[in-house]
């Protein structure tokens, strides 16, 4: 009988156990979901501009001020490159939009509009003086990367439109020592269009911070091919061709500033 007593002991504990297993699962799920809907209810009621600068791939962008998107002055011209361009402005300050009056297409496209359009305010407020304050925190952090010349030493490089119209050239970073342009680092950053930072913004910006920016010193000696440790002649038709190749350079860069 003792053995017996012992068994059925034996069981109730293991069934016990099984019933607390199932109720410490039970209430694990149930705090999982709770975090789950936290996080995703956090990320609903995140301001629209804070969470498109937040976003991967997105980290040359800085947060443009409500004020200056609210002043129509500065979104002078934008309305003609985008379209539902009202809806698209809503949508970036977070007010109401009807979308229940609107197909999904419609709605695909306005979010669309609003990437772009805040791409293109962003462009116009990276060259205010609060707006290229804030670039320049973004460039003491090294977010925009390196310059991968290696006579440049790691010189910090900032973005560079090589136009101001949207959908041509995409994002080029700049780089003040060697003066040169090249793609970004990263491929998250490649399809990055140009326009959203702008022709002007990077030279400007060296201009105002001409102080604070010092670019490295290039060594007085460019870099000088070899074989087996001796100069290749000037003469030959190596040392042509790359002579040939820098004057075409020289005159293509004379002719871009005529």
């Amino acid at each position: 009988m003792s053995s017996e007593n012992n068994l059925d002991v034996e069981e109730s504990i293991l069934i016990q156990s099984d019933a607390e297993n199932e109720r410490s699962g039970s209430i694990n799920i149930e705090q999982n979901e709770m975090v789950s809907e936290l996080s995703a209810s956090e990320e609903d009621s995140s301001p629209w501009i804070s969470w498109f600068v937040n976003m991967r791939g997105n980290e040359f962008y800085c947060v443009v001020e409500e004020d200056f998107i609210q002043e129509e002055f500065n979104l002078t011209g934008l309305s003609s490159m985008v379209p539902y361009f009202d809806y698209a402005v809503d949508m970036i300050l977070d007010l109401e939009i009807p979308l229940e009056t609107l197909s999904e297409d419609q709605q695909e496209i306005i979010e669309t509009a609003a990437e772009v359009l805040y791409g293109l305010i962003h462009a116009r407020y990276i060259i205010t003086s609060k707006g290229m304050q804030k670039m320049f925190e973004k460039y003491k952090n090294n977010d925009f990367g390196r310059c991968p010349r290696v006579n440049c030493r790691g010189q910090a490089v900032v973005p560079l439109g090589l136009s101001d119209n949207p959908r041509i050239y995409p994002v080029n970073m700049f780089c003040p020592c060697c003066k040169d342009i090249y793609y970004p680092k990263s491929s998250k950053h490649a399809g990055i269009d140009g326009a959203y930072f702008g022709s002007t913004f990077a030279h400007l910006f060296l201009l105002n911070y001409i102080d604070l920016i010092q670019p490295i010193n290039i060594p007085s000696e460019p870099y000088v091919p070899r074989i087996f440790g001796f100069k290749i002649s000037k003469e030959s038709d190596y040392c042509k061709s790359r002579r040939k190749i820098k004057s075409d350079s020289d005159s293509n860069a004379e002719n871009a500033e005529d």
